[in-house]
């Protein structure tokens, strides 16, 4: 007989911020990203026989897609719904724990929203973007990043934009690596938040990584081995003196470009940049999809 009793919520668990996990377990999935990439076919279908819900409040292409293919890649089922209209959380993650297998959710909500539904259904939940962090896109980031460099022992990297979700996880995943250095230069008004800063920069003193944040964008590091922009989400339009263009990227010839897209020609980045030689942006869409399948892969069976 199925047991029907409302049970007492459980420890969360699932991938929520890449700064709960240890330096070694985000390279690793950043590692498992390329293997994926580079053979999509490499894993045992750990997701066999199992049912993954994904739940998107707002639009979404490359992530909604990664994680639907990729459930289906590793032998799963994907069932995609809406939010529930004014149903309280521990109660949709007390129903959604008697159906589903593990849960990815992509919301413009706050990040306990997320705890919530997995501590109340006790299944493992990905992070797929929050208000607070893009979890997954940082993994993606890494991989990419892993795949061009080969060692990131000591990657120099400039993000010149809002500071965003994506920002916050590029701090969190970087700060793992040793010897990075991150310089963000964001305006005054849309900086990285404090916190995440600082917490990021904790790991990073114990690993030799090194985070800083200016808002003066003609404050810029000398030596950069990669540009990262992402398109603007706030009121109005970037700064032109925050845009991403031919003649910004001149001054670190040997320095490639990166975006999270969708990107705005013309805003964010020009479109000599974005579709440049040595822009990435179009391996970091492809590596979405790997980079999906080793998240699902390790918050289903720990590997």
């Amino acid at each position: 007989m199925v047991e029907t009793a409302s049970r007492p919520p459980g420890p969360e668990r699932g991938l929520f911020s890449l700064a709960d996990l240890e330096p070694g377990a985000v390279l690793r999935l950043a590692r498992r990203s390329t293997e994926l990439f580079d053979d999509r076919e490499a894993h045992d279908r750990p997701l066999c026989d199992q049912v993954v819900g994904t739940l998107f409040t707002g639009g979404s292409t490359r992530t909604r897609t990664a994680f639907t293919v990729g459930t289906l890649r590793l032998g799963g089922t994907p069932v995609s719904y809406e939010p529930s209209d004014g149903e309280p959380l521990p109660d949709t993650g007390r129903a959604l724990g008697c159906m589903l297998d593990a849960l990815v959710a992509h919301t413009t909500g706050p990040l306990t929203e997320l705890r919530v539904l997995s501590r109340y259904g006790q299944l493992p939940t990905v992070n797929a973007m929050a208000a607070e962090e893009h979890p997954t896109q940082g993994i993606c980031d890494l991989a990419t990043l892993l795949l061009r460099f080969g060692d990131l022992s000591g990657l120099q990297l400039l993000y010149v934009g809002e500071g965003n979700s994506t920002a916050v996880a590029l701090a969190h995943g970087l700060s793992a690596v040793p010897g990075a250095r991150v310089s963000f230069v964001c305006p005054r008004e849309r900086r990285l938040p404090d916190g995440e800063l600082a917490r990021a920069a904790r790991r990073a003193a114990a690993t030799g990584a090194r985070l800083d944040q200016v808002a003066d964008p003609g404050r810029l590091p000398r030596e950069v081995d990669v540009v990262y922009t992402t398109r603007w989400c706030g009121a109005g339009t970037p700064e032109r003196a925050f845009q991403v263009n031919q003649a910004f990227v001149n001054r670190w010839p040997d320095a490639w470009f990166m975006h999270d897209l969708p990107a705005r020609r013309g805003d964010e980045v020009s479109a000599a940049v974005l579709d440049g030689p040595r822009s990435l942006a179009w391996t970091q869409a492809a590596m979405k999809l790997p980079s999906a399948m080793a998240v699902l892969e390790w918050v289903t069976t720990g590997r």
